[in-house]
């Protein structure tokens, strides 16, 4: 489904509103980690915002610009995989793209979950650069 214009609104149901609000204010401490570090256009200009409205789901970051989720995958998606997986496939019809991290990765090795965001970036920006 492909838009045409780069910030292209994603609609979501409404009542997801207050349930994103919700989860910004018990974010978990992986979520916090990371949103330390990519918030204010703290990576390469771009910016982030957290747990997302999108379709009937929630994102826990998204880029509009660049058209990226982030996901941190904590213990309670173990038990979530086939719906993760339906929620990133409807997602990825309006050519959003995902990144996920396992909850343990941000805690223990932040830098490298940043170096792996960071690439996809100047990835992305490269392939732009030759359209």
């Amino acid at each position: 489904m492909s838009t045409g214009r780069k910030n292209t609104i994603i609609p979501y149901r409404k009542d997801l509103k207050e349930k994103a609000r919700e989860l910004r204010k018990n974010s978990t401490l992986s979520e916090i980690l990371l949103w330390q570090e990519i918030r204010d256009r703290k990576m390469h200009g771009y910016q982030f915002h957290r747990q997302v409205p999108m379709l009937n789901f929630i994102v826990d970051f998204y880029c509009h610009e660049l058209k990226l989720a982030i996901e941190v995958d904590g213990n309670s998606h173990q038990h979530k995989v086939s719906y993760d997986d339906k929620r990133q496939q409807e997602l990825e019809q309006y050519e959003v793209c995902f990144l996920r991290f396992d909850d343990l990765e941000v805690k223990r090795d932040i830098r490298n979950v940043l170096r792996t965001i960071e690439y996809w970036i100047l990835e992305k920006q490269e392939k732009g650069s030759q359209d």
